[in-house]
């Protein structure tokens, strides 16, 4: 824990949701829902009219349904969210060179490292509000809540005390004064399975937690797990802001509106999410020795199974091999929801690199398969699972231009038609408008690259 209140934790209120609200005015004011709109889905994001309703986030889009069934319910535009995010970190990046950003919508950001006169309070809040107007005017209208402090920890609870668009700084040495009134599960790590334990030993603030001595903590959630609450009770938290964080595993995972039974309709996705992590691996000059699956049964039941190399690799094939195989372990007869796969233990090399020799083949040889790199499966042709939930292809939410009319968003679809309301962040609410969902003047829209400067 630092002398002074340096640390500062950034989180874009409602991220995703304001993201759609801004860009659809519309929707400004109104309950909006982003996530998966099928009969599986999951909620990611809420907008605070969408909240007051009951609606939060990693619930089912079912139950969301019944809660806020006049909320519009959006697909995801990840470009949106990624352009708006690159902006706000290249704020934060102009602040500080300390930056860590935590996901698309949040971040630690070092004031210690920054060019400030000072870290006093009044100081550090002044420029807080300096920073919170930038990404207001930069992002065309996001809000974000900020927190600071002497830690990481209580930077982060700070952010959350006054949403939306608020500002809170905790002054040095009135931390655990904040703390102990909060209910156990505002420490990380204290999650429902935790904080039933807890609560069943009469633990169920910050304040009881302060009191039981560190042995206690240890019997009841263990050594490791019972050090670590014992510190965060007590404010205590020395973790660093680090500007580049190391990823720990590249993974892809699908989740399907039917369970899949097909066995090898299952080892295809395996072997084009292999491809997908692959693909990322080597894009950032990644490689890693431990192959995972994910499965998730019809009932809910989430297997994982893995396979360790003797070294890294980055080969599609390869870990497209393993990820089948630890598939062949388990019974799937039942039907499957979700499959994954994912790489770990990273490293930037990849045994080629030191050795010259092509890993694939040397695996292929210890496992009895084909070494030559390629896949040994048979070719079929694989439906386009990212359009399940909507076989016309017209997701809702969906950025659209038509030949005659314009911009627009896809507002619904289904039994052959499209309703499109044309307008954009620039525009007023605009009309309602409905097509044949093949209709040749309606296409999808995406933004224009821009053309990149020539080299002198």
């Amino acid at each position: 824990m630092r002398a002074q209140a340096s640390v500062l934790h950034l989180d874009l209120d409602a991220f995703f949701a304001a993201v759609e609200q801004r860009d659809k005015p519309s929707l400004r004011g109104k309950p909006v829902v982003v996530g998966g709109v099928g009969g599986r889905g999951v909620v990611a994001t809420a907008s605070y009219e969408a909240r007051r309703f009951g609606v939060r986030s990693a619930m089912t889009t079912r139950e969301a349904r019944s809660r806020c069934p006049h909320a519009a319910f959006l697909t995801g535009r990840f470009h949106a969210y990624r352009e708006a995010s690159a902006i706000v970190m290249g704020l934060l990046r102009e602040a500080s060179p300390l930056v860590e950003p935590l996901s698309l919508d949040e971040a630690f950001v070092d004031l210690a490292a920054a060019d400030l006169p000072d870290l006093e309070v009044a100081t550090v809040s002044a420029y807080a509000e300096t920073l919170r107007a930038r990404v207001h005017e930069a992002t065309g209208g996001l809000t974000a809540s900020v927190g600071i402090g002497t830690s990481k920890f209580i930077a982060k609870v700070a952010s959350d005390l006054d949403k939306p668009d608020g500002l809170v700084v905790v002054a040095p040495g009135t931390e655990r004064e904040l703390l102990r009134p909060m209910n156990v599960t505002v420490i990380p790590g204290v999650g429902p399975a935790t904080g039933e334990r807890l609560r069943r030993a009469g633990i169920v603030t910050v304040a009881d937690l302060e009191a039981v001595d560190l042995d206690e903590l240890v019997r009841l959630v263990g050594k490791a797990h019972g050090a670590g609450l014992h510190a965060l009770a007590r404010a205590q938290d020395d973790r660093a802001v680090v500007a580049d964080r190391e990823a720990k595993s590249v993974s892809s995972e699908s989740t399907f509106d039917t369970d899949l039974t097909d066995r090898s309709l299952m080892e295809h996705l395996l072997t084009r999410q292999a491809g997908e992590v692959a693909t990322r691996l080597s894009k950032h000059g990644l490689s890693g020795r431990t192959v995972t699956i994910k499965v998730r049964m019809h009932d809910f039941t989430t297997l994982s199974r893995s396979t360790t190399l003797p070294s890294p690799t980055d080969s599609a094939p390869t870990v497209a091999r393993l990820a089948r195989r630890l598939l062949a372990d388990l019974d799937t007869s039942g039907g499957v929801r979700l499959l994954g796969v994912g790489v770990s233990g990273l490293a930037d090399w990849v045994q080629e690199d030191l050795f010259g020799e092509t890993l694939g083949e040397a695996l292929g040889e210890a496992l009895g398969e084909a070494g030559d790199g390629a896949e040994t499966a048979p070719e079929v042709e694989l439906p386009d699972l990212s359009r399940v939930r909507d076989r016309s292809g017209w997701w809702p939410g969906a950025d659209v231009v038509h030949d005659e009319l314009g911009r627009g968003w896809v507002w619904g679809a289904g039994r052959g038609v499209v309703t499109v309301r044309f307008e954009t962040a620039e525009t007023p609410a605009g009309p309602v408008r409905s097509f044949a969902h093949d209709d040749p003047a309606l296409h999808p829209w995406q933004k224009p690259v821009e053309d990149e400067p020539e080299e002198p």
